[in-house]
Parts: structure tokens; sequence; C-alpha cells
């Protein structure tokens, strides 16, 4: 299991996922294999992959009248990649209503693993994880919370978030991913992109609507009822929560409604319910542009090398996107060269989905402005092999459109792009980052305004442990205030150089989650002390 065997290779990962936003093609998504690409929201972010997977063919909802929730043992699922931690779990479905608000309705089956604790005599209380995205593989990210020690002294209980692969009914898109393939050979804006996806977007619809699946019923509210569900359905009387990306949206959201049980509360790279829209993209993705530009000032070797990084940015931006680059390009996994064309869009995209990495930026930056555009073009060209059928655009559509769209406008989006980046082109910034024409996407999925309804800030005295990196250009670290706010017994911290889903890229945000489980009041966090980023990359002249 390669792609698992080391927290670098999990930290690279997760750095491909969705934004707060939402699964970047590629979080609010997310980790294994996942890498830039369009319409998918870690947190942006979608779950585009370096390789081919065989794609499970998303299946109707059990026709059956909806009853009590409850869980059903089984086999635990079958991943595209072999999940290690699965071989001594136990699995299962939890049964819940499709739609809570018209009884008498189907039910639907979400997937279910139990992985116990690795300690001899664990904590009585479990740890249950909410994954990015929302649509990312919430099974995929196992070997990252496992590495990261999520189940160290504890039972590791994850679910899949309704819609999501493994769960019935799937609300793949493989259509999307089609589109996804063929976009890295298009204009990130163009009307030509625009029209591909929006034929995609379609006929997904069409199709799941066909199976006589609820787009409504995909949405915050009721994944957080699930969780509650599965508490009760498991038995466990008292749990602890763990969230990122989006997921920290929906841990909120189920303290918010469902208090009961829950004895202490973690967020990871933090999108606040009350605030998340299309817009709230722009001021989260310049947050962690300046903080990358701003911690490569304060390294001497970088600064002399690099002395003006957001003048360089904006004049690459500028210059590909009035004559972009249209490439052959070999995907990092090898085979045929592919067209990739690199244009404003795509070059910003790239960057909030942190391909190539934050510590790499600068110098991708200056050899693109002498000439070599090699780094970003490899990093685009990878979105044109995508693990068709993995990712759940539906979901992400559904929230999208009912939580983060309603009260706003393309034009809003554009104000917001241009308060951040005044000298850049409209065509750029009139598309919220890593959610390209997401407006027009929205009326094709026509499904019901829950703006109202979702967003509500959290208050609680549960104790919260909320954890962000300083590089996160999804979900920007200052959002973390918000939060907090209204959390008055919870700690807040900030790993120097980390970007989006600190936990399994920082050593010291695990040692630091750890204690707060075990000690929900009064976590040790002396470990982010004196933390710095690590040296940028300095490209020879």
């Amino acid at each position: 299991m390669p792609k698992h065997s080391t927290r670098a290779a999990a930290a690279a990962a997760a750095l491909a996922c969705l934004a707060a936003c939402g699964p970047l093609p590629g979080g609010f998504a997310e980790p294994a294999g996942r890498t830039a690409g369009r319409q998918t929201a870690d947190t942006g972010t979608g779950a585009t992959g370096t390789g081919a997977a065989a794609a499970p063919t998303p299946s109707a909802p059990t026709p059956t009248a909806a009853a009590a929730p409850r869980f059903v043992p089984g086999p635990c699922p079958k991943t595209p990649e072999p999940v290690e931690a699965l071989a001594t779990a136990q699995c299962g479905v939890l049964e819940v209503p499709e739609n809570r608000s018209r009884p008498g309705g189907r039910t639907i089956r979400l997937a279910v693993a139990r992985i116990p604790a690795a300690a001899d005599k664990p904590a009585p209380d479990p740890v249950v994880f909410m994954a990015g995205g929302p649509g990312a593989d919430t099974f995929d990210d196992i070997p990252f919370l496992v590495e990261s020690g999520l189940n160290k002294d504890r039972e590791l209980i994850v679910m899949a978030q309704r819609g999501n692969l493994h769960d019935r009914p799937n609300l793949a898109c493989p259509e999307v991913d089609r589109f996804n393939e063929q976009a890295v050979g298009l204009g990130y804006d163009a009307q030509q992109a625009e029209r591909i996806l929006l034929k995609a977007v379609t006929d997904c619809r069409a199709r799941l609507v066909a199976d006589g699946v609820d787009l409504d019923a995909y949405n915050t509210t009721e994944n957080a009822a699930d969780f509650a569900d599965l508490r009760t359905a498991l038995g466990i009387p008292q749990w602890n929560v763990y969230g990122y990306s989006y997921g920290s949206n929906l841990a909120l959201t189920y303290l918010r409604l469902h208090p009961e049980g829950i004895r202490a509360l973690a967020i990871d790279s933090v999108s606040p319910p009350q605030s998340v829209t299309l817009p709230w993209t722009w001021g989260s993705t310049a947050e962690g542009i300046r903080a990358i530009f701003a911690a490569c000032a304060a390294q001497p070797a970088c600064k002399s090398r690099y002395p003006d990084l957001p003048g360089l940015l904006t004049e690459q931006v500028r210059k590909l996107e009035a004559n972009p680059l249209t490439l052959d390009v070999t995907p990092p996994g090898g085979g045929k060269p592919v067209r990739t064309v690199l244009d404003g869009g795509a070059l910003l995209n790239l960057i909030v989905a942190f391909t190539p990495r934050p510590k790499d930026i600068p110098a991708a930056l200056d050899e693109l402005s002498h000439g070599n555009p090699e780094r970003f073009a490899q990093a685009r060209a990878a979105g044109s092999v995508q693990r068709t059928g993995e990712f759940a655009h539906g979901l992400t559509n559904s929230i999208a459109c009912a939580e983060w769209a309603p009260g706003h406008s393309e034009a809003d989006v554009l104000e917001a792009g241009r308060k951040v980046y005044p000298d850049w082109p409209d065509s750029v910034l009139a598309q919220a980052p890593q959610l390209p024409f997401q407006y027009p996407v929205c009326d094709v999925w026509d499904v019901a305004d829950r703006a109202e309804i979702q967003r509500v800030a959290t208050a609680s005295s549960v104790p919260a442990l909320i954890v962000s990196g300083s590089f996160d250009v999804k979900t920007g670290a200052s959002w973390a205030k918000e939060v907090a706010a209204d959390l008055p017994r919870s700690t807040s911290v900030v790993v120097p150089g980390i970007g989006h889903w600190v936990v399994p890229q920082s050593p010291c945000a695990q040692r630091v989650l750890a204690s707060f489980f075990a000690r929900p009041t009064a976590p040790d966090t002396s470990c982010v002390e004196g933390l710095e980023p690590a040296p940028f990359t300095i490209a020879p002249r």
C-alpha cells in the first residue's frame, strides 16, 4: 500500500482535498489520490486520482418504506485500493430515511466501519470521523486517520456521508468525471468548458432523479441526523467527534442540532456553517496565498531569490489569461501525452489545490516566468486521469446549491475576487475557486434553498479543539476565531507551514489531538510553540 505507507504520502494526498467550499475537482474535499480537477468540491475539493480505478455503478436507493433507523452488521466494503484497517474492523450499514420530513418515504443505506483501538485497554468513548468534501470517499481517509493515531487509544468509527461511495444510493456522477478528464485541454473558464460541464451535470441529475433519488434530502441537516442515529443505533452513550473541512461544517451542525452524547469536538481546517458561501472562497484563498508568500519573505534565502511573489503571481495570472499555453504533457503517472491548457484560472486553482506543494510554489512561479511551465503543466495534466465513479458530485451539488450559493450571485463572487486581487482579470475572478460555473450548475441542479436553515452559528459549552494550518488556501486559518467565539470551552491552534487537513501532515497536531481527547478541557499545545514553516525550494538561477 505505497499510497498510504508514510506520513509524507498522507500529507501530500491531503493537500489535494476540497476546500470549505467543496471538493476541488480534485477538498470542501480532499486526500488519497486526489489531485486538482474540476467540479468536485477540500475543502476543496473532488476526488481525482493519479490512476484509474474500477468505477462502481451508482445504484438506486433501497425502495423500501422508511422505518426506525437501525444498524445492520455486514461485510466491509470492497475499496478501490486496499485499506488494511478494514481487515479487523466490524462493518455494516446504517439504514435511515432518505428524507425525514417525508414519513413513509424510502430508506437509504450508509456504510459504516468500526475500527478497534490499538491499545489493550482503550478508553470507553470512541471517536467518530466526519470527512471533508462533501462527496469524498470517507473510507479512503481511513489510512490517514490510523497513521495519525485516531484509533490508538479509542475505537474509530467511520461512516460514509449519505450519497457517498459504498452507500446506497451512491450520488456519483461519472459524467462529471469524464468532463474533468477533458477539462485539462480546455480553458479553465472557457465557454466550451461550461457547456460540456452543464451537459454532464444535466445528464447526471436526470439519471439520479430517474432512479428515484430525492436530491433535496442530501444536505447537512440530514447528514447530521444520520450521525445522531448512528450513535443511538450502536448503543454508544458518549463519543468524541473529529471532522475536517466540510466535515467541520457538518460537525458543528451536528453539535448544534444533536448535542446529546458528544463528549468533545475536534475540528480541523474550519468551514463555519454561518459563513460559507461561494464569495467566501476568495477570502480564504487570498489569506492562504498571502501566508505562503509572507513565510517566504521571512526566510532570507527565499526572500532574496523571490523578492516579489505577489507581483509575480499577478503577472503570470494576467499573462496566461491573455495568452494561454497549450502543451502536450505526459501525466505524472505516465502514459500518452495529453493536450493541456494552462491559463490564469488554471494557474490559480492549481495553487489552491496545493499542486505544486506550498514549498515549491515560489520556485514554480519563477520557472514559469522564465518560460518553464513544467511544474504547473504536470499538475494540470494529472487531472486527465480520473477515478471515475468514486466521488459523489451529486452530494457536492446538492449541498453547494442549497447551502452555499443562495443569497448571492455571480456578481458577488466577482466582487469578492476583485477585493482581494484588484489587478487580476475578471474572467479569473468570476469563478469561485475550486467550483467553476457553480451558479449555472445550480440552475441545473435545482434544489431548495436551505441557507436560512444552515447558516447558523453553533454555540456550545462542549469542550472543543480547533486546528488550522497557516498555509490553508481552502479554509483560511482566521475563520477559526469566528467559530471559537461561540465555543467558550474551546482551544485553538494554528500550525505554521501546513495547508488543508492539518492532522495527517503534522506530528505536533497529532499530539495535540491525542492530548485533547485525553483531557478535553486542558490539551497540551506546547509543541506548536516555536514551529516554523519548512524551508522553501530554491531553484538554481
